[in-house]
């Protein structure tokens, strides 16, 4: 970290205003997962009421500080009486997605008060990347 540049402190992206399950703040959910694609990256979303969503968006395979695709729509959102009621409600938040045989386990803190994990095809993931 002491041997970074100016223009690799920049951020990679912010929320969009435009685009309501993630208007407010963005937020990384873990490091990113290597495809032949590009660098699939797990991140949070929050709309003005901080409900906390998933999205998925794709970084260049040869500078992952590029985004490639950001589909508009989220992969996952509070649903479960754990995740919308809690110490803080409608929370889901992750910070590890280690892939086992082509399998996502997204480890995340659901309501603020209980882990929860979720799971995925690798390769929907990146296909839900590719087409949003």
């Amino acid at each position: 970290l002491l041997t970074w540049r100016e223009e690799e402190m920049s951020p990679l992206f912010g929320p969009r205003p435009e685009n309501p399950w993630e208007s407010h703040k963005v937020g990384a959910n873990g490091p990113p997962i290597e495809t032949e694609e590009g660098w699939l990256m797990l991140y949070h979303g929050t709309d003005e009421s901080n409900v906390y969503r998933f999205g998925v968006c794709l970084l260049a395979l040869d500078d992952p500080r590029r985004v490639v695709r950001r589909p508009r729509e989220p992969i996952f959102a509070p649903q479960e009486m754990w995740e919308v009621r809690g110490d803080v409600p409608n929370v889901v938040f992750s910070c590890a997605n280690p892939v086992v045989d082509g399998v996502v386990y997204v480890y995340y803190g659901g309501g603020d008060h209980v882990i929860g994990l979720a799971t995925a095809r690798l390769d929907d993931l990146l296909t839900f990347a590719l087409g949003g």
